[in-house]
C-alpha cells in the first residue's frame, strides 16, 4: 500500500527534477558562450594576441557571447584591459 509519505517523496522528487531541467536549460546558453570564448582567446593567443583568462573575462563571455570575446580580444591587443601579467627577469 502507497503511503503519504512515499507519495510526498515521489512529488518532491518530480520537483526537484523539473526545477534542475529548467536551471540546466538556462545554464547551457552561457555554458556555450564560455567554451566559445575561450576558443577565441586560445585561437588569438596563437595569433599573438594573449589575452588573461580569469573569472572577469570568462563571465563577460559567457554573458556576451562571441562578441564580447572579441571586445576583450581587442581590448588586450590595444592593451587597454585584460593584458596578460609578464615577469620582470
Amino acid at each position: 500500500m502507497v503511503t503519504g509519505i512515499e507519495l510526498g517523496a515521489l512529488a518532491l522528487a518530480l520537483v526537484f527534477l523539473l526545477v534542475a531541467v529548467r536551471v540546466l536549460q538556462a545554464i547551457r546558453p552561457l555554458v556555450v558562450n564560455a567554451v566559445v570564448g575561450l576558443v577565441v582567446f586560445l585561437v588569438a593567443g596563437w595569433l599573438g594576441f594573449p589575452v588573461e583568462v580569469n573569472w572577469v573575462t570568462v563571465l563577460i563571455v559567457a554573458i556576451g557571447g562571441f562578441p564580447a570575446a572579441v571586445l576583450v580580444v581587442l581590448l588586450a591587443a590595444f592593451q587597454v584591459a585584460f593584458v596578460p601579467a609578464f615577469v620582470l627577469g
